[in-house]
């Protein structure tokens, strides 16, 4: 059987070149995937692929060689950023606790965020009313604004005494207002702010299943690429150092690995049990080859951590998720944006059963 090529890592072209070099320096066979024939060296998110035979040595040689660690001369390190989208409802100020406690175990300032909504369509308004509609239109965003902001500030009063009180640490936080869809706004401003981590609160099982939390968390978490962590009204903690179980989804390919390192990066300084489960239900995805070479990896990268591995029962994938999650107690699931499939099924209201996103359990998205 023909030895298949697979992904190894994505870099800019001149850290995919340092890696071709070396890994050819030691006998593995090395392709370069997406470079601009043009201007090779302006390319970015250049695969490096290798046979799937190569994979366990090629993580040893990386391992040994410590290719990355080496930052360049004036890098900073990235500061960090909480973003709390939050609907001042109580299942919000849950996000809002959980957030605040993570920022100040990270070192983190956070931003709350409240995007609100005045609905205004002047195509539907004949000509001769549009200067009357303009003034009580003009009464109507105010208020709306008033409304919001007396909010906004009374939210963030019963956080400045709830950390005066010793019930919450103290951090840096602000706030901001936007007007418009809460999706459109969460996304534009993500992108002006760079979060770390966005933290958001979303209805628990017992809740009505179509609700506007729900589906802007889903909205944000397949649009955006910041890492997302959706937040049930009903956890019982309020602290991610209560968290003794966390189940990671993957496949153990390059970009899963890749995703790995993210969540490795939000979970730093939290001592959890991480339960690897594969994703799908073939368990071609699990052959010897690749599941030591991962284990090697991660057992050299991640050296002070606990690291588990489930492959799930074949057929219904969902079920096999709830019953893996209830039966290892866990706390947190941790899952990438690339399993659209997985992530279209759990964020949508009209299946029957209940879903896992409604059964009170954390859900951390990542970027992939």
């Amino acid at each position: 059987m023909e030895d298949k090529l697979i992904t190894l890592a994505i870099h800019t072209f001149e850290k995919a070149q340092i890696l071709k070099t070396i890994l050819e320096t030691e006998g593995i066979d090395v392709y370069l995937h997406n470079v601009n024939q043009i201007q090779p060296i302006v390319s970015d998110g250049v695969r490096v692929r290798i046979k799937e035979s190569d994979l366990p040595q090629a993580i040893r040689i990386i391992e040994d060689s410590n290719w990355l660690e080496d930052k360049a001369e004036g890098d900073k390190p990235k500061e960090k950023k909480i973003l709390i989208p939050i609907d001042f409802s109580e299942y919000s100020f849950k996000a809002c606790e959980l957030g605040i406690n993570h920022a100040h175990k990270v070192g983190a300032e956070v931003m709350l965020m409240h995007a609100y909504f005045s609905p205004y369509f002047p195509s539907a308004i004949p000509l001769s009313d549009t200067l009357a509609y303009q003034v009580n239109e003009e009464e109507t965003v105010q208020h709306v604004l008033k409304r919001v902001q007396t909010d906004m500030e009374n939210i963030c009063t019963q956080i400045n005494r709830r950390m005066s009180s010793g019930e919450l640490p103290e951090v840096k936080f602000n706030y901001i207002l936007r007007e418009g869809l809460p999706e459109d706004e969460i996304l534009a401003y993500s992108k002006e702010f760079h979060p770390t981590l966005i933290v958001m609160g979303t209805r628990g099982k017992n809740q009505k299943e179509m609700d506007l939390i729900g589906s802007v968390t889903g909205e944000i978490i397949e649009a955006n690429k910041f890492p997302v962590l959706a937040i049930p009204e009903n956890i019982p903690f309020n602290d991610m150092s209560n968290i003794k179980n966390i189940a990671f989804a993957t496949s153990f390919n390059q970009r899963d690995l890749a995703v790995f390192d993210q969540f490795m990066e939000v979970m730093d300084g939290y001592d959890a049990q991480i339960h690897l489960f594969n994703i799908s239900t073939s368990k071609d995805e699990w052959n010897e080859i690749r599941l030591s070479g991962v284990r090697e990896y991660l057992s050299k990268q991640y050296p002070d951590s606990t690291i588990s591995y489930t492959v799930l029962n074949d057929g219904d994938l969902l079920m096999a998720i709830e019953d893996f999650v209830r039966d290892k107690h866990i706390d947190m699931l941790a899952l990438s944006t690339h399993r659209r499939n997985i992530l279209a099924r759990m964020f949508n209201p009209s299946i029957a059963r209940k879903m896992l996103f409604h059964a009170d359990t954390p859900l951390l998205v990542m970027h992939a």
